[in-house]
């Protein structure tokens, strides 16, 4: 639990706001999602140009409405104008709505592909990037980024195109009407960005702040609501609230501050438009008197009130496209980082044996599997997994394991033991490829690992793990998801075999109940009974069994090992165990500690050794 005010701020990955490094790079992958709708934005530019045609001349059809039709009387001719004016209006009108429409189904359609090749490119990453990187910093790419981007792409381009057409039209209908007139406007516009620079650059510093406090209190939030069962055992209500205050009240200032000065934007752009008005009006009045132009005064007027508004809209549509451009950088650092290596050629593929003892392939389940080298030679699918002189550390400056060699032969079960650290969960990892060696080899039927495709490698190994991960759907799901194409009778079978068949059958819909939360209604034991048929229905020749029962009552555990000795039988199997007594039947045990085998051999003579197992085994040490 982190101190008050010293709690862990979010680092460079964090769900905070930052600004982007690269606009222009970025810009340009997000127009190759958009390039797929040339035509559509190519509609989407004619409609916003038509749009500011309207709004711009609609307010010059002021000028001949008035010297034309009003001074003079003519009222038929009026209503003729007034109806044009209707129709140029209305015209704008259905543009707008027209683009805003293309632009919102544009905007989702692309913010669904980036959303799908960021969960498509998550899948591929090695798991040294979900070491190195928080899930709640990852939930903040598919929920803050992903909106900021949807939020610029469905209303900040097209709004900023659209000021910007409003504002330069505003300007050249200002000049054709009265340069003099327009000149006290440059004036006022002058001031007027001079506010907005400094107002802005404040507000987006504030901003700044809000949005990296709002990571550290969303990122707290999602630690203590994962944490409840643990803050409540040690009873840090209190704690945990003492540095929520502090986190809020972070937030709470920045946020202030940050209002304080986008809240002081439109007032100070008001009065200095109201300003403007009023020093026009007195001038125009004079010229209007003296050149009898008063239509054009009043569209002049019109277009004074208007030319400030666009400044405003582009400079907080500006900021929008900072944080969506800043979110989409955030995006595109994920789905350019480099998937996980997979050099490996030789597959894993079913295969049946004929009479004389040959290999074919064949594309129907029997049950049987082979690996296929590039040159198209079959090898059948053993379980001989071998270590010569491993060595390995997640990074360069620490070795974790060194000179490691062992061997399991098909059917065989080998056991690590040791203090925690040691690298027992290290050597499985390994076995799977979730991490590359730096030296020494790792061999699976005679083949190096290396070369094996990683889907085919591990596809071959089932993993029962300590901390079991249900997920929401049926019972008969999760345990499917071992085998995605097993049959419920595969299904049903593959919890006999496990133990778990029995307490299926008392749940309310039984093999179809649905589990949500983790599977929090079910208890420790039944959870991991599940995660042990998950294990079975994926029916691999290579099993690893990371300390499956440490968090199991000895009850449970003895039901449990039922289940895993059925799925044991026939398997090359590799055991950490926590409890000794758990792995006296193996057929080697290795003794770890600090990364090295200091012992080897079967229960009985790693007794007869007198050593680190015998003191373990008989109480006269402990695990650490």
């Amino acid at each position: 639990m982190a101190k008050h005010g010293h709690g862990v701020s979010p680092g460079p990955h964090s769900g905070g706001f930052r600004k982007p490094q690269n606009i222009r790079s970025t810009l340009r992958k997000l127009m190759r999602y958009l390039s797929r709708y040339k035509p559509h934005l190519v509609l989407v530019a004619a409609l916003l140009v038509v749009s500011s045609a309207c709004t711009v001349g609609g307010s010059y059809l002021i000028r001949p409405l008035i010297n034309d039709y009003i001074l003079p009387g003519d009222f038929p001719g009026l209503a003729r104008m007034l109806a044009l004016m209707a129709l140029v209006y209305i015209l704008g009108a259905a543009a707008s709505f027209g683009y805003s429409r293309i632009m919102v189904h544009i905007s989702q359609i692309t913010v669904a592909r980036i959303r799908a090749d960021l969960f498509g490119r998550m899948q591929n990453l090695p798991l040294k990037f979900f070491d190195t990187h928080t899930h709640g910093e990852l939930m903040s790419r598919y929920t803050n980024d992903i909106e900021t981007v949807s939020e610029a792409l469905n209303n900040s381009f097209g709004s900023l195109v659209s000021c910007t057409l409003n504002f330069t039209g505003t300007i050249v209908m200002m000049l054709v009407l009265s340069p003099a007139l327009t000149l006290i406007t440059f004036a006022t516009l002058a001031v007027m960005l001079l506010v907005v620079k400094t107002i802005g650059s404040r507000s987006r510093r504030y901003f700044a702040e809000q949005q990296k406090a709002l990571g550290d209190v969303n990122g707290y939030i999602e630690e203590m609501i994962e944490g409840q069962k643990v803050i409540k055992v040690f009873n840090h209500e209190k704690e945990a609230q003492a540095d929520f205050q502090y986190r809020n009240e972070a937030y709470r200032s920045a946020a202030a501050r940050a209002q304080i000065f986008a809240g002081m934007m439109m007032p100070a752009m008001g009065n200095l438009n109201y300003i403007n008005y009023a020093v026009t009006c007195c001038v125009g009045g004079l010229l209007a008197i003296r050149n009898g132009d008063l239509g054009g005064l009043a569209a002049f007027l019109q277009y004074s009130r208007q030319v400030g508004q666009p400044i405003t809209q582009i400079s907080q549509q500006v900021n929008t496209l900072l944080s969506a451009v800043a979110g989409a950088e955030r995006i595109f650092e994920i789905m350019e980082t480099p998937p996980e290596p997979d050099g490996g050629r030789v597959r894993l593929v079913r295969a049946a044996e004929d009479a004389s003892g040959n290999l074919t392939r064949v594309h129907y389940d029997n049950n049987a599997w082979a690996w296929l080298k590039p040159d198209g030679t079959l090898v059948p699918l053993r379980g001989d997994v071998r270590f010569d002189h491993v060595i390995f550390g997640y990074d360069e400056n620490r070795t974790i394991l060194h000179d490691i060699s062992l061997f399991a032969k098909p059917g065989q079960k080998i056991a690590f033991v040791g203090s925690t650290g040691a690298g027992k969960t290290t050597i499985t990892s390994l076995i799977n490829r979730f991490y590359e060696i730096q030296g020494g080899t790792i061999t699976y039927d005679g083949i190096d690992v290396r070369d094996i495709a990683k889907e085919s490698l591990r596809r071959s190994l089932g993993v029962v793990l300590q901390d079991t991960h249900l997920f929401t759907g049926t019972v008969a799901d999760n345990i499917r998801y071992g085998r995605l194409d097993a049959t419920d009778e595969e299904v049903e079978a593959a919890a006999r075999l496990a133990g778990a068949d029995s307490f299926i059958r008392h749940l309310s819909q039984g093999y179809q109940t649905v589990l949500s939360g983790d599977g929090g209604s079910l208890s420790q034991g039944e959870r991991q009974l599940l995660n042990i048929a998950r294990a079975a229905c994926a029916n691999p020749p290579v099993l690893i069994l990371d300390e499956a029962t440490s968090s199991i009552d000895t009850r449970t555990e003895k039901l449990i090992e039922k289940g895993m000795d059925r799925l044991m039988a026939g398997r090359t199997v590799f055991v950490i165990a926590h409890r000794l007594s758990t792995v006296r039947n193996a057929k080697a045990i290795m003794v770890l500690e600090q990364g090295e085998i200091i012992e080897r051999g079967d229960h009985d003579d790693l007794l007869e050794q007198k050593g680190r197992y015998h003191q373990l085994y008989t109480g006269l040490a402990e695990l650490a």
